[in-house]
C-alpha cells in the first residue's frame, strides 16, 4: 500500500515538474522567437505573409500556444507512456518537421520563409530538451 502511494506521489511531482519547466521554457522560447523575428526584420527581411504583415508579438504568441500544447503532451506522456522521454522527443521532432511545411509553401519570399522556419527551430531547440529532461527515460 505504501509503495503505491509513493509511486502516485512521484508521478504527480514529475508531472508538476514537467509543467513548471515547460512553462518556463515556453516563456524563453517566446522571447527568443520574437527576438529572432525582430532581428530578421531589422536586417531587412520582410515579415509579410501573403501581403499581410506579421507582428513581432505574433511570433511570441504562437510560440506560446504551440509550446504549451507540447507541454500538455509531455504531461500526458509522463502519466501514461511507458517511455515518456523517448516518446515525447520523437513526437515533438516529427511535429517540428511538420510545422515547417506551411512555411515552405507560404506566399512569401525565400528570406521570409527561412526566417519563419528558423523561429520554429529556435523554439523547438529551447522547449524540447528542457521538457524532455524532466521526463523519465
Amino acid at each position: 500500500m505504501t509503495a503505491t502511494a509513493n509511486t502516485t506521489r512521484a508521478t504527480a511531482s514529475t508531472v508538476g515538474a514537467v509543467i513548471r519547466t515547460g512553462v518556463v521554457a515556453t516563456a524563453a522560447a517566446s522571447a527568443a522567437t520574437m527576438t529572432v523575428a525582430a532581428a530578421g526584420h531589422l536586417a531587412g527581411i520582410s515579415l509579410e505573409l501573403g501581403g499581410a504583415p506579421i507582428p513581432v508579438t505574433g511570433f511570441g504568441v504562437l510560440t506560446a500556444v504551440f509550446s504549451l500544447i507540447g507541454v500538455a503532451i509531455a504531461a500526458s506522456l509522463a502519466r501514461f507512456a511507458r517511455r515518456p522521454r523517448l516518446t515525447f522527443v520523437r513526437t515533438t521532432v516529427v511535429l517540428t518537421v511538420l510545422s515547417l511545411v506551411p512555411d515552405v509553401i507560404a506566399d512569401a519570399g525565400a528570406a521570409t520563409k527561412a526566417l519563419l522556419m528558423l523561429t520554429h527551430l529556435v523554439a523547438a531547440a529551447i522547449v524540447i530538451p528542457a521538457v524532455a529532461c524532466r521526463l523519465a527515460a
